[in-house]
């Protein structure tokens, strides 16, 4: 079944002196239908975070150029994009004074089907028709705590500790990467990468519901500009990107009896 492809990006530098964060959507240079989005929120003092996130998409693109698409191999690919830009950050320590990290979110739209990884903390939801089908887990100590049983998820959203990571890129450890994918594609499949500077002030529900009721570009403008009023102030830098499928309408054959005579 024939889909178009609606893409947007988006992004406000909050509260915050410098936007860290990065996000990009590329084609495939030589795979119709294939597309890359990538979100990364950089961390590591002055100009370190940003340049942490630029490794990222540098390496997530490279990759998704060069490395192998199908079956089994797409999940090498997207663990080599990650782990290359984990070694690229690492690095940067000796070449400056920062001490950059970053998290990432990468997904693979193909025909047929959709595959993602993330490391940290932003996110990577994937919507059918306003209804959450998934989420991303976040590799932070309270998230730790809901897989256990010990928070709930109402909970963890108002923990202090929300934002303490267990893993990203640039760390001493190896890098933790999750998996996912979504197999065959439908209309209204909606993807959402975004960073915590977006999705701490919404519910799934809330989130769902904005991308299934408007325009891809006005509900990116919607999610952003909640995101800041909700902050009051004191609101991180927000990045987000949106990758939504439509079903295309088939064309019916015009009854004979309506099909005017050549002349």
């Amino acid at each position: 079944m024939p889909f178009t492809i609606e893409t947007c990006t988006a992004q406000h530098i909050g509260d915050r002196e410098e936007q860290q964060d990065r996000v990009g959507l590329f084609a495939h240079p030589e795979r119709k239908g294939t597309l890359l989005a990538v979100l990364a929120d950089g961390m590591g003092g002055h100009t370190g975070g940003a340049l942490a996130a630029e490794q990222v998409l540098h390496s997530a693109k490279t990759n998704f150029e060069n490395g192998a698409l199908g079956g089994a191999e797409i999940e090498n690919s997207l663990a080599g994009a990650i782990n290359d830009a984990h070694t690229g950050i690492k690095l940067t320590r000796f070449t400056s004074e920062q001490d950059p990290h970053s998290t990432a979110c990468l997904l693979v739209l193909q025909p047929g089907r959709a595959d993602w990884a993330h490391c940290g903390d932003s996110r990577i939801y994937h919507f059918r028709n306003g209804v959450k089908v998934s989420r991303s887990w976040d590799h932070s100590h309270v998230m730790n705590l809901v897989k256990m049983g010990y928070l709930t998820d109402a909970q963890a959203e108002q923990h202090p500790q929300k934002n303490l990571l267990i893993s990203c890129l640039g760390d001493n450890d190896a890098p933790k990467i999750d998996f996912g994918h979504t197999s065959p594609l439908a209309g209204g499949d909606c993807f959402l990468l975004c960073s915590d500077g977006v999705w701490a002030y919404f519910t799934d529900d809330e989130l769902g519901r904005v991308l299934n009721e408007f325009p891809v570009r006005q509900a990116a403008e919607i999610l952003i500009n909640a995101a800041r009023d909700r902050a009051q102030g004191r609101g991180d830098n927000c990045s987000l990107a949106i990758i939504r499928l439509k079903q295309l309408e088939e064309e019916k054959p015009v009854p004979l009896w309506k099909q005017r005579p050549a002349r």
